[in-house]
């Protein structure tokens, strides 16, 4: 049942931890593989640098909500609001044909 979550390839859960500065502060975050990557993809669509990205998500949320509780759980978040919004892939059909 859970071969598909258990097979994927251990590199993507590796923590990764990346120095940022987010708004003028200098930090450090410290993500799982796979989250950086969907990361730097949203970065990359937004027409910013990862670290941009990071400190205009930031600065936004601060006006929004105030300083976040916990930055990185907010990260992993904006990936699964990001994967969210993506078309569904719906399974190819299966062919009647035999």
């Amino acid at each position: 049942m859970c071969e598909l979550f258990a097979k994927q390839n251990p590199a993507r859960y590796v923590p990764v931890t990346r120095r940022v500065r987010l708004n003028g502060q200098s930090t450090s975050v410290r993500l799982e593989a796979a989250f950086w990557t969907i990361l730097d993809q949203i970065a990359i669509e937004q027409g910013e640098s990862t670290a941009a990205f990071l400190s205009t998500l930031h600065r936004e949320v601060l006006e929004f909500h105030g300083e976040p509780v916990n930055f990185a759980s907010l990260l992993r978040c904006t990936c699964l609001v990001r994967l969210e919004k993506r078309p569904a892939v719906l399974p190819a059909k299966r062919s009647n044909a035999a």
